[in-house]
């Protein structure tokens, strides 16, 4: 009796031991899944294309054949002919562009018929057309304030005012002043490359002269940016996101540490704004101060630093579906060259969502409103039976198990596009917005001062507007420059915003 005691004892020892080392083996698998899923991607941001684009062979395995746009089946085929290459289209030249004519005429000599000696009479002319260009040049503005004095009394002595300048005792010109500014933060020039520039037109500038002008008029323009952001505040819709900036002398900080420039975008007003604001942390505090006074939608991504903001305004509050498929592409990624999996099943969800967008794209709001309960709400809810079905089945900390559960976290926010046909589907908006400064900050890697990135938020934010509302920059930033100075009032300064169609 007593041996067989002992037998038991050690049998569910055994299994108990067997049960622990089953437990471990299986998340070492887990572990090396997510250590293989890690590398695969990291391979694929290094050498990998950046594209998002889904593989129509793979959308297609998941496609039913009775929910399409037009109520048939899937037949967005493309026959593409083999061999078939685009015609390059030939460069043209815009007619409002100055003209300058070169006349290219026979010698006197040649003037004369070598058949019979007649005199040749000129019938009509052949022209084509090149494009040329004439380099910077450098001019000098001579201010010359005329004197006038009573020569009866020899009391009274008066000089004629010069305008208000952009920076007073500086020597450089509004126009110049926005050269460099358009250089630097629309072109991605830093001021070390267009001091080098400078010198080859003999001018001698030095870095910095420019960095401390940059500072200067990202002040003078502060009533613009004011006056921007209490219009977008006013809209129904703003869409926000924030990227990483190092700023080399912060206070507390060390010159390695993060900064963020925030961006704002909104479409409704007659002005397309589009505002940076540097912040030095990524905390919530910068959207609560960015959007005191806005109760709207908010288009964001997953990042919780904008629950305050959300929470304390009761604002409604939009989920980026292009950041939920981002993370499904690059689990789809780490599956096996040629498989399909559950990545794609959910692709193929999302593609759909965005083919009503695309149907929808040029309705009014009602029209868009009624697409998307007709055809998205009724995807949206196959894809949620989906989701709470793969959840179940799926580790989380593998790539598919991470967008799994973002789709999960982020549901509510995702879907309630559907309930206004003036919300947009993903923030896209935010992201087209900040990528200028992205592009940028790959030529000037970093900001000097706190100072220099408070400037370059309000310049970066006067550029893109300027460009959202298909104004030339350095034509609109001149013009700042120039006017600005003598504002004296809220309607001047009004006078001064970028609008669409101006």
């Amino acid at each position: 009796m007593e041996n067989a005691t002992t037998i038991n004892s050690e049998n569910t020892f055994l299994k108990q031991t067997l049960a622990e080392k089953d437990q471990q083996l299986e998340q070492k698998d887990q572990r090396i899944q997510l250590l293989e899923d890690m590398i695969k991607t990291l391979r694929h941001k290094q050498f990998g294309t950046s594209s998002e684009k889904i593989s129509a062979d793979q959308i297609n395995l998941f496609n039913e054949a009775e929910v399409e746009l037009d109520g048939t089946a899937d037949s967005e085929a493309v026959v593409i002919p083999a061999h078939t290459r685009k015609k390059q289209k030939r460069a043209s030249i815009p007619a409002d562009i100055p003209r300058e004519e070169i006349i290219h005429d026979l010698a006197d000599s040649e003037k004369f018929c070598p058949h019979d000696g007649t005199a040749l009479k000129c019938i009509g002319e052949e022209a084509s057309e090149q494009l040329d260009i004439i380099p910077a040049k450098i001019i000098v503005l001579r201010h010359l304030r005329k004197k006038y004095a009573c020569l009866c009394c020899e009391q009274y002595l008066v000089t004629a005012a010069k305008p208000a300048q952009p920076i007073e005792k500086s020597i450089a010109a509004p126009g110049l002043l926005a050269h460099v500014a358009v250089s630097k933060y629309c072109d991605g020039l830093p001021l070390y490359r267009q001091i080098s520039m400078f010198k080859r037109i003999g001018v001698e500038l030095d870095r910095g002269t420019l960095a401390n002008w940059m500072i200067k008029l990202g002040s003078l323009v502060q009533p613009l940016i004011n006056r921007l952001q209490e219009i977008a505040c006013e809209q129904s819709l703003v869409h926000m996101d924030e990227t990483p900036l190092q700023v080399l002398n912060e206070p507390g900080k060390t010159a390695q540490s993060k900064s963020y420039m925030w961006v704002t975008a909104a479409t409704q007003a007659s002005t397309n704004i589009i505002l940076y604001h540097y912040s030095a942390s990524r905390s919530g505090e910068t959207p609560q101060h960015l959007l005191t006074d806005f109760n709207g939608a908010l288009m964001v991504d997953g990042y919780e630093g904008y629950s305050a903001v959300c929470n304390t305004n009761q604002l409604t509050r939009l989920g980026c579906w292009a950041h939920a498929r981002r993370k499904f592409v690059d689990a789809q990624r780490q599956q096996p060259k040629g498989k399909t999996g559950k990545a794609d099943q959910a692709l193929a969800f999302i593609q759909k969502l965005y083919r009503y967008e695309q149907l929808a794209k040029d309705k009014t709001a009602g029209e868009r409103y009624a697409i998307r309960q007709a055809q998205s709400k009724p995807e949206i809810e196959k894809l949620k039976k989906w989701l709470t079905k793969t959840l179940l089945n799926t580790p989380p900390k593998t790539t598919l198990g991470k967008a799994i559960n973002y789709l999960s976290n982020q549901w509510d926010r995702l879907s309630a596009y559907t309930e206004n046909g003036a919300w947009p589907i993903d923030n896209n908006r935010a992201e087209n917005s900040i990528r200028p400064f992205v592009i940028g900050r790959k030529n000037w890697l970093f900001a000097n001062s706190q100072a220099g990135a408070h400037a370059s938020a309000n310049l970066y934010s006067l550029i893109e507007t300027a460009k959202a509302n298909d104004i030339e920059p350095y034509v609109y930033l001149k013009q700042v420059f120039t006017l600005l100075p003598q504002a004296k009032n809220v309607e001047d300064i009004d006078a001064l915003l970028p609008r669409a169609g101006a």
